[in-house]
């Protein structure tokens, strides 16, 4: 059953300090296990989660191209920190500041991801949103497809390559 799509609003939800979310995806970022946390900060029942891609949390405001480079690296095998913002069911929206790691079976193939998410720094998310603002800008301005996209990464790319950082780096010393 597909869930509908809230429509975004400007109410935040934000994280206590000590709580973290964890989540469990098979490879297709199917969830197939959320914790209490995930459950209520993204006010969705846990039946509703289970079996739903994980994506129904993605906001509009998040660039496409942080999207596909979490799934390039995680499906790389590599694990990734990220700061995403997530869409909850009421429409509202809450940041966390994620780490992303694929699991393994016993021949080394990847069976699934494993996520750990906590409240983030208000700094970081300030650093953070503007980079993701420009970024989405560039995505609307070239076209939704695979263009926008590359046009974003390119932004991405530029951005970290004048700090001297790759994104886990960047997003690690905010």
């Amino acid at each position: 059953m597909a869930l509908a799509r809230p429509t975004p609003t400007q109410t935040e939800r934000v994280m206590n300090d000590e709580d973290f979310i964890v989540s469990k995806t098979d490879p297709r970022g199917i969830i197939t296990y959320g914790n209490k946390i995930f459950i209520e900060i993204s006010g969705y029942e846990e039946p509703e989660l289970l079996g739903a891609p994980h994506a129904i949390l993605r906001h509009p405001d998040m660039p496409r191209a942080i999207f596909k480079l979490l799934w390039d690296t995680i499906q790389s095998g590599r694990e990734i920190n990220a700061y995403v913002k997530n869409l909850a069911k009421d429409g509202s929206f809450y940041w966390v500041f994620a780490n992303v790691t694929p699991s393994f079976d016993a021949r080394d193939g990847v069976v699934g991801y494993h996520s750990v998410r906590r409240k983030p720094k208000a700094g970081a998310i300030q650093v953070v949103s503007t980079l993701y603002q420009s970024m989405l800008d560039i995505e609307r301005r070239t076209g939704n497809g695979q263009d926008g996209m590359k046009a974003s990464k390119a932004l991405l790319d530029r951005t970290l390559q004048e700090k001297g950082v790759a994104y886990d780096e960047f997003v690690l010393g905010l």
